[in-house]
């Protein structure tokens, strides 16, 4: 199976816990053309009232301009890697034995299936470690 794997830049930015602080911060980067493929928000626990989002790609001066703008920075802690291919019954386990098995410990994966192909980003903890997966996961 050919899996399409690459290195990407995730941004995060904190949002207020409350009816349209999501929004907000979406309708900036909307105003700005940003096309995004990936976002996960959820609530703060330890910070109440606050809550932080993950996006990617931000693409094009215009929309980086606009996503400093509206506070978000891109992740300097996460170092993500997107992996796109057919979906299979049990890839994600296969994905995921290959890289424990490259010594690649992740730090968070979020993973959709959309038809006949699926989407996964796996979140490691350094540059060498998305390097690492990288070449694990354009073997498989």
């Amino acid at each position: 199976m050919k899996l399409k794997v690459k290195r990407v830049d995730v941004w995060a930015s904190s949002i207020q816990d409350r009816p349209g602080g999501l929004a907000a911060k979406l309708e900036t980067l909307n105003a700005a053309k940003a096309n995004l493929e990936f976002m996960i928000a959820r609530r703060a626990p330890d910070k109440p009232g606050e809550g932080v989002v993950f996006l990617a790609p931000i693409k094009g001066k215009k929309a980086k301009q606009a996503a400093q703008s509206a506070g978000f920075l891109k992740t300097e802690t996460m170092h993500p890697v997107r992996v796109e291919g057919p979906d299979k019954a049990g890839i994600g386990a296969k994905m995921c034995r290959a890289l424990a098995e490259g010594g690649v410990n992740l730090r968070g994966v979020s993973a959709a299936a959309i038809g006949k192909k699926f989407v996964t980003y796996f979140a490691v903890d350094s540059d060498e470690d998305a390097e690492k997966a990288v070449k694990i996961l354009k073997k498989l």
